[in-house]
């Protein structure tokens, strides 16, 4: 690779790999993110490969692999474009179907299209499948335009021509831009994005970290890792954009260590990056130099929170501090630091190219732009949802999730993680943003959405994420740690039958003190699960406690409270 030392050598690149590229010929796209690997894509892919060669039809088609697109339900996807023929739960037996019918012939294989059961009808293009057509993909959606591998794919789509666009203008107007358009952080406390970038640039020091949050503890959640996964080039570039707003020059994206591929791709794009000079020292002849490293987390969800998240970085254990200094002031090395997660790092390049203007109109009063999460549980259509703020949680689940299974019905929806609350049918048309979770006694955390059904039981629903963030909790406070081991014993012994009367009570005495007196956001939120399900669902407490009866008949407490 050649180093780009100006915008308009990187706008001269642009234009010659899509001039190499305009002969019209079908490009198929074949996931290969980590859910369509569970189904066995990378056999899909090597089909393909092969059986290219076998038809010999190099001349006549071009493969790409690539991330998630969102679907994961209906893996291995492929999509024939530029008519965009969506097929889905291919198999590697499809392969030579599929290209001796579809690129050979021009015909439709039917037994491999999406089928709308509403209207009992097989759906041909990608954009009429019912779980696409209610998203607006703004970030997800060139995950299925590029190979994550292949700078020059995220190029062709004008890929760093925000970089260019920053390089050009003062620090000051990038932080005002990000300020006016209302980004607010997506890793979860939903803090204004352009206060923090201001914070860190006006602190004192020489030396200023730039952070990307790639940890992704939720269970359930996998949006973050199918950006990294599928679009590395896009968390890279909102990255170097807000170290020249800032004004630092080293940074790091934190993954968790379970994410081979993600640490794969985003260690390749680095790479890439730095080969084409848009990454390290005098990016694009601006005089601006920045360098990224990619450390490993291992696993603990409690690094979700910056202070831990920063002491984990240092070599430390993981725990959080008090927060009487801001990281903005004085975080990673003592430094100036300013952390973001994935999702906000990925709307950066947005803003800057189309505007703060086109970006506010998108969202609600307080929360702006679009939202992705990952949609998983009692649900037919598993998979990723990028919506714009403000969709109502009934669109969300019915529409684009196609409902519940089984003609089973909807019990509630747990919003925000673990650390999330227990939303129920009542609040289903509820508006999806910051403010309105959080009065309906959840939050939107990093996006995880949870769905559940009548076979549910609340009462072990909240036991199961108090066990989980018992786990979790890294022990240095004392209202977490005993807060959340004393919510435990108490809900074990109401699912167990050996629930009393005042236990609601003492749990509500509990949340109000760990909310009250916990060191970090794990502790002050940790109770959600448990208050929300007494909040909406409390009759399920006492039926178990005054009956000894699972209302839901999962807990066998009536043989256990007999002994």
């Amino acid at each position: 690779m050649v180093k780009i030392k100006s915008p308009a050598e990187l706008g001269a690149l642009k234009n010659s790999i899509m001039e190499k590229r305009q002969a019209e010929k079908p490009v198929i796209t074949i996931c290969n993110g980590t859910g369509c690997q569970a189904y066995g894509s990378k056999s899909v892919v090597a089909a393909f490969e092969n059986e290219v060669k076998k038809q010999n039809l190099e001349s006549k088609v071009d493969l790409k692999v690539i991330g998630c697109p969102g679907f994961c339900e209906r893996g291995t996807l492929v999509v024939i474009k530029p008519k965009d023929i969506f097929y889905q739960r291919v198999l590697p037996k499809d392969v030579p179907e599929i290209l001796s019918e579809t690129i050979g012939k021009g015909n439709i294989v039917n037994r491999l299209l999406f089928t709308d059961r509403a209207r009992n009808e097989k759906i041909v293009k990608e954009g009429d499948v019912p779980f696409y057509k209610s998203q607006m993909r703004l970030i997800l959606g060139n995950n299925e335009l590029i190979d994550p591998e292949k700078i020059d794919d995220y190029i062709a789509i004008g890929g760093y021509t925000a970089l260019a666009k920053a390089l050009q203008m003062t620090p000051e107007t990038i932080i005002a831009e990000v300020k006016k358009s209302g980004l607010r952080g997506r890793g979860g406390a939903g803090f204004p994005t352009g206060n923090k970038w201001e914070s860190t640039r006006n602190a004192h020091g020489d030396i200023k970290y730039i952070i990307c949050n790639a940890d992704e503890g939720d269970p359930g959640a996998f949006m973050d890792r199918s950006l990294v996964e599928g679009n590395p080039h896009s968390v890279l570039e909102g990255m170097i954009i807000g170290a020249y707003a800032i004004g630092g020059h080293e940074g790091y994206v934190y993954v968790r260590n379970e994410y081979p591929l993600a640490v794969k791709n985003m260690r390749l794009a680095i790479e890439q990056a730095e080969a084409y000079g848009l990454l390290g020292d005098n990016i694009l002849g601006s005089g601006f130099s920045f360098h990224l490293q990619i450390r490993r987390g291992g696993g603990a969800f409690v690094c979700g929170e910056s202070t831990a998240l920063m002491a984990s970085l240092e070599g430390k254990v993981g725990e959080p501090r008090a927060k009487y200094i801001h990281t903005s002031e004085q975080g990673l090395f003592g430094k100036p630091s300013n952390l973001n997660n994935v999702e906000t790092w990925a709307n950066v390049p947005l803003i800057i190219n189309k505007g703060a203007d086109w970006y506010s109109k998108i969202g609600t009063a307080g929360s702006k732009g679009t939202k992705i999460f990952a949609l998983v549980g009692n649900i037919t259509n598993t998979g990723l949802v990028e919506v714009p703020m403000g969709t109502t949680l009934r669109t969300i689940v019915f529409d684009i999730g196609g409902g519940i299974p089984k003609g089973r019905k909807f019990k509630a929806v747990q919003t925000g993680g673990p650390s999330g609350g227990m939303i129920p049918e009542k609040l289903l048309d509820l508006p999806v943003d910051f403010d309105e979770l959080t009065k309906a006694g959840s939050m939107m955390g990093s996006g995880g959405m949870i769905v559940m059904d009548e076979k549910t039981c609340m009462v072990e629903m909240a036991r199961y994420y108090t066990n989980f963030l018992m786990g979790e909790s890294c022990g240095k406070c004392v209202p977490c740690r005993e807060g959340l081991r004393q919510m435990k014993y108490i809900l074990d012994s109401i699912t167990e039958g050996r629930g009393k009367e005042g236990d609601i009570e003492l749990l509500q005495d509990l949340a109000a003190t760990m909310v009250d007196a916990s060191l970090c956001q794990l502790g002050q939120s940790a109770s959600n699960p448990v208050m929300s399900s007494i909040r909406y669902f409390r009759d399920e407490y006492e039926a178990h406690i005054k009956e000894h009866k699972c209302p839901a008949g999962v807990c066998k407490i009536a043989a256990a409270a007999a002994k």
